[in-house]
């Protein structure tokens, strides 16, 4: 067998989604617009790679409003934010653009819209993640965040009327078994009209799930701080491949392709296509001499621009569809 990889599998679809584009693009038009420096209140998205390039470009990511002057240009992350960040930063002046990932949006409108209807929430994500921290913070009280199943026995809410919504980049598998526990334990639970899970992590999950039988390790690029990358790494494992997640080319180690040759690449919705191609630049200096592209989803999304970011001719937003090529 051979010592070290030979064929690459490429996962369809990979890397970048539109919220991710988005949120770039907004920090990169703030730049161009209002001039260096621009504030970015937590990553933009997680990914080093990424986040070097926009401070290399004059942002400066921040975690408090505290660190923000008077009359700053000021980006939300794509991951959202509370009201009280909302409210600090109107309350502060400053001119703000907001990089929430649409489909983010739309759970913190769900959140608010039932929470008028007297609702209480279950919210299936992972404690400390921003996004869950901006969605949980939506509401002063009334959302219990459940990480698995266990916690679910632990949520004692004051009333009946009970809503569930989960942060968006989860194994679609474990949410499923989380939400089918909140089931069971509020059978007349309101679940949201389309599942939160974007399609994005949807459509990388299950390229991951068609890829990892014909190979024999995964390779995904992502950085550590990337819920939706961590994800497609587990997910692999499961599947029986051997699984490693790396932040650069810099990562591999050649002894991780010992006797499997055959290698999958794939990348989370963070993750530029510039590593993508370092990578396999890499495994091709390791003896990779094969790299082929599976079939997969075609995404076809793109979301807007907040207005004083549009060019000439840019409006509203796309539909939101895919299609198998």
């Amino acid at each position: 067998m051979s010592a070290g990889p030979q064929a690459v599998t490429l996962a369809e679809p990979r890397g970048f989604c539109a919220g991710v584009d988005r949120a770039i693009e907004i920090v990169e038009r703030a730049l161009a617009v209002h001039g260096a420096p621009i504030y970015v209140r937590h990553e933009i998205v997680h990914n080093t790679y990424v986040v070097g390039d926009l401070k290399a470009k004059g942002a400066i990511f921040i975690e408090d409003l505290a660190e923000v002057p008077a009359g700053a240009t000021l980006v939300f992350s794509a991951h959202g934010v509370s009201q009280a960040v909302r409210a600090e930063a109107q309350q502060r002046g400053f001119r703000v653009f907001d990089a929430t990932c649409p489909l983010v949006s739309k759970v913190h409108v769900e959140v608010a819209k039932l929470a008028r209807e007297g609702y209480e929430f279950v919210m299936i994500g992972h404690k400390g993640h921003p996004e869950v921290e901006g969605t949980m913070g939506q509401l002063g009280d009334g959302i219990y965040l459940v990480e698995d199943v266990a916690d679910v026995e632990r949520v004692h809410p004051r009333g009946d009327r009970i809503a569930v919504v989960t942060q968006t980049t989860l194994s679609v598998d474990d949410a499923a078994a989380i939400l089918a526990a909140v089931q069971r334990r509020f059978p007349q639970v309101r679940l949201p009209k389309q599942q939160d899970i974007c399609y994005a992590t949807q459509n990388r999950q299950d390229a991951v799930k068609l890829l990892a039988p014909q190979v024999d390790i995964v390779i995904v690029v992502g950085s550590p701080t990337s819920s939706n990358s961590n994800r497609l790494r587990e997910l692999a494992e499961r599947l029986g491949a051997a699984a490693y997640m790396v932040d650069a080319a810099d990562d591999l180690q050649p002894a991780w392709f010992e006797g499997r040759p055959r290698v999958g690449l794939t990348a989370g919705a963070s993750a530029p296509d510039i590593l993508v191609q370092q990578v396999i630049a890499r495994l091709r200096a390791f003896g990779a001499t094969s790299i082929r592209k599976m079939e997969g989803v075609v995404e076809d999304v793109h979301f807007p621009l907040p207005p004083g970011l549009r060019g000439p001719g840019e409006r509203g937003m796309s539909a939101v569809t895919s299609s198998r090529s």
